[in-house]
């Protein structure tokens, strides 16, 4: 019997993409799931089909759809669940899709999991959101960023749930339900709640994708809107050490407890919003020029993510540096978009510039 291929429900999203890409380039074969709704979305999914030709197979559904989803997950040898509503401020204007997408169609996943013999492996990638505003945490400010005073380490698993919004209660409840669906029904589970990633492929927006919605803003010369004061902190992660630790997650899930890490950059690579705009900035030889808008509900002036749990237990750790990271990005975005090379700026820009607003923020 031929090996049965792996699902990747979002996988013409961002990580989807690079994901799928890593696992076709490994021999594997897989099925797409993808309704091709995120800007990007369509331009990756060609991209994955010119490369990699028949071996992959793009599904343009929602995963909503039921009937689909239980024939495509009983015939798949794992799921990576990637397919979501990835907005905090497209919850608040429409929460009713939010919880549609997120959790409706995560328990699809999981249901046709369920019912098949054996069930895959499931992993779902969740969010820091599921933590809330984090408003307790003692955190001062240190310069141009903002600092956790009570817990160097980071944000661990044992955090309280405080979801603070439509997404966060759609992502939270969700990755609940598959921790409980491996506890309670065997189905071979792991949760990753991710701090902020970025790398190849994501075409960032406003709302999600923030460090390469801010390069290519950049890129253009154009304007930048900050929501809040731009001190605070997030530990990005390159996409690269994602899928590898996702791939690693999934190969530890099949005989094991279900599992829930928190997953990012870590305290070595926790950059305030305004440290990533001079960084880019300095790498494109451009003084930035920044708008500040109010702060976005639920907004954390620090999150950086606590990874010794998926340390010890599956011997991961970040390998991509910030300073590497954001070059990389930067080659690709060049390449992606047409933009001519720049002359690298010879400081780092003060990033206090004016102009009108032309899109971006941080909001996780």
């Amino acid at each position: 019997m031929a090996v049965k291929p792996v699902l990747v429900t979002g996988g013409a999203g961002f990580i989807g993409s690079n994901l799928v890409d890593t696992l076709l380039s490994d021999g594997e074969r897989v099925v797409v799931v993808d309704n091709l709704s995120r800007p990007g979305s369509v331009r990756n999914a060609e991209w994955l089909s010119r490369r990699h030709g028949e071996r992959v197979a793009i599904e343009r559904v929602d995963v909503g759809d039921e009937p689909t989803m239980r024939r495509l997950v009983g015939g798949s040898r794992a799921v990576y669940h990637m397919a979501a509503q990835v907005a905090v401020t497209t919850s608040i204007v429409d929460p009713v899709l939010d919880f549609e997408t997120n959790l409706q169609g995560t328990f699809n996943i999981l249901e046709a999991a369920r019912r098949s013999e054996p069930p895959p492996p499931v992993l779902f990638t969740s969010t820091n959101k599921v933590y809330g505003g984090l408003d307790d945490i003692p955190v001062e400010l240190d310069g141009e960023r903002y600092v956790l005073t009570g817990t160097p380490a980071g944000v661990g698993e044992d955090r309280p749930l405080d979801f603070h919004s439509p997404y966060g209660c759609s992502k939270g409840a969700a990755d609940q339900y598959v921790r409980d669906y491996g506890r309670v029904f065997g189905v071979p589970a792991v949760v990753l709640r991710m701090s902020c990633v970025y790398g190849r492929r994501q075409w960032g927006t406003e709302d999600q994708g923030w460090v390469a919605h801010f390069g290519r803003a950049l890129l253009k010369n154009a304007p930048i809107t900050i929501y809040g004061d731009g001190f605070q902190v997030r530990d990005i992660l390159w996409v690269d050490d994602l899928v590898a630790a996702m791939r690693c997650a999934v190969a530890a899930a099949v005989g094991a407890t279900p599992r829930i890490y928190n997953i990012g950059g870590g305290p070595d690579n926790a950059v305030s919003v305004r440290e990533v705009v001079d960084r880019l900035a300095a790498l494109i030889g451009v003084n930035p020029k920044l708008v500040l808008n109010d702060w976005r509900p639920g907004d954390q002036r620090v999150y950086v993510t606590d990874t010794r749990r998926i340390n010890e237990e599956l011997g991961w750790r970040p390998s991509v540096a910030v300073e590497e990271g954001l070059v990389r990005l930067l080659e690709w975005l060049r390449e992606a978009e047409g933009t001519k090379a720049m002359r690298p700026s010879p400081r780092i820009g003060t990033g206090r510039g004016r102009g009108s607003r032309a899109a971006a923020g941080a909001s996780s």
